[in-house]
């Protein structure tokens, strides 16, 4: 499983790129998961506001 990111609810808060581990996630207009790098640990899901990430 990786971080999948719903674009039309990212709010571009960068949340997800502070809480994660791997640096896994960049954030310019809408977050990016670089999936090679996703560890599946889930703290992106649990840190987003807008509920725009899922594991899939």
């Amino acid at each position: 499983m990786v971080a999948k990111i719903n674009k039309d609810e990212c709010v571009a808060c960068g949340a997800c790129v502070d809480v994660c581990p791997e640096d896994a996630i960049t954030c310019d207009d809408v977050a990016v998961v670089n999936e090679e790098k996703c560890l599946d640990c889930g703290a992106c899901v649990d840190e987003c506001p807008s509920d725009a990430i899922t594991m899939e």
